[in-house]
């Protein structure tokens, strides 16, 4: 094999329970006041429910064999085909999170900004994947490019205008707790600092006179600079992706809500992993496999664990042909497909792939091992 793990397309597994240490304690509370979650019969997974992070989620929840489906456009309500006992809600960003906080849902993505912002350091939001690939931007300042700001540059240059509590900076954003740690934490007073509320079209403050600058996301930075704005050098405050969010006292009492989590880990693990390789194939010569094997690997094309090599029918014998599979990074394509050219290597196929599952995804062993659970699954179909 290529790789340690398992490389397939359609994924098709069920997990036994997992096992819950009796003495493990946990302090914190749900919406409802208890350490006990609501009593209902469904889990409940909440998206985002406009935009292009709506779009993003249920692309890659489909590209992980997981179909939304909501008969009603309507309709806020849907449902997994593949996962029967659970219940899809659509939701803003902003309610996304304060419904995981409230215990009203369970289970959801969102943009990492949001759950900074809305949750405010909450301690019943746990992200269990942090880096689902889609949505990146980041919370940035942008200030004025002429005028007063023309020689700002840098985060310390606009500290150092002279603003006080009669003449504070306004900074108009949607991040209103993120914005008032970032400027405690580089040490400008509180009251030196005014922050702002638009429900839209931040970067025309500035030259309206509303505001002094911005604080907002920042993806390609073009908007900004349409808007005569500039990014000041030490102003990128955070980043920010679609992240999958948990909320804690539903992960470790409501039933089923360990096997849900596991199986959302190991299905976005196995595509998200897989979508940076490729499987190459090519023929080879050489006095047996082990033979091909070793000048692989000492080409540096050992794959994830090691190459698979197998005779190509009817050879097999010395001098005969073999045909190698090794699973190279993307980026590194081209230079492994002239490495294995100068081998002898013809014939040469580059396939995508799909899925690669590991024994257990390492993002799910961590969590388990910070929760105190066991990390290893019983059975699988």
């Amino acid at each position: 094999m290529a790789s340690s793990g398992l490389c397939v397309a359609p994924l098709a597994r069920s997990l036994a329970p997992y096992t819950i240490d009796i003495n493990l304690y946990f302090a914190g509370t749900g919406g409802n006041g208890s350490t006990a979650p609501a009593p209902r019969d469904n889990l409940r997974l909440a998206l985002p429910s406009k935009g292009r992070m709506a779009e993003d989620t249920l692309a890659l929840l489909k590209d992980c064999q997981l179909n939304v489906v909501k008969p009603n456009p309507r309709q806020y309500v849907a449902e997994i085909l593949q996962m029967p006992n659970v219940e899809v809600w659509f939701q803003r960003a902003t309610d996304v999170v304060r419904k995981l906080t409230y215990g009203d849902v369970d289970i959801g993505f969102v943009g990492h900004d949001m759950v900074a912002e809305i949750g405010d350091g909450n301690e019943e939001l746990l992200i269990i994947h942090d880096q689902l690939g889609y949505g990146k931007c980041h919370l940035a300042l942008g200030v004025p490019a002429t005028g007063k700001f023309s020689a700002v540059n840098t985060v310390d240059d606009l500290k150092n205008m002279g603003w006080s509590a009669e003449k504070p900076l306004r900074v108009v954003t949607g991040y209103h707790n993120i914005a008032r740690k970032y400027f405690e934490r580089i040490g400008m007073p509180a009251s030196h600092v005014e922050l702002l509320s638009a429900d839209g079209a931040l970067e025309a403050a500035p030259a309206m006179g509303c505001a002094d600058i911005i604080l907002d996301l920042v993806s390609t930075g073009v908007t900004l600079r349409e808007n005569n704005l500039k990014e000041l050098e030490g102003g990128k405050i955070m980043s920010s992706e679609g992240v999958l969010v948990v909320n804690k006292t539903s992960l470790l009492n409501r039933p089923g809500m360990l096997e849900l989590v596991h199986e959302l880990i190991e299905r976005l693990e196995a595509h998200l992993v897989a979508q940076g390789y490729y499987s190459v194939i090519a023929n080879m010569t050489g006095d047996g496999a082990e033979d091909v094997a070793n000048r692989l690997i000492d080409a540096g094309l050992g794959g994830l664990s090691g190459p698979t090599v197998s005779a190509v029918y009817p050879g097999g014998q010395p001098g005969g042909l073999f045909a190698a599979v090794i699973c190279v990074p993307k980026k590194e394509l081209y230079d492994a497909v002239k490495k294995l050219r100068k081998l002898g290597g013809t014939g040469v196929l580059v396939q995508p792939m799909t899925y690669i599952f590991d024994e257990e995804p390492a993002r799910w062993t961590k969590l388990a091992a910070e929760l105190g659970i066991e990390s290893k699954s019983k059975d699988f179909a």
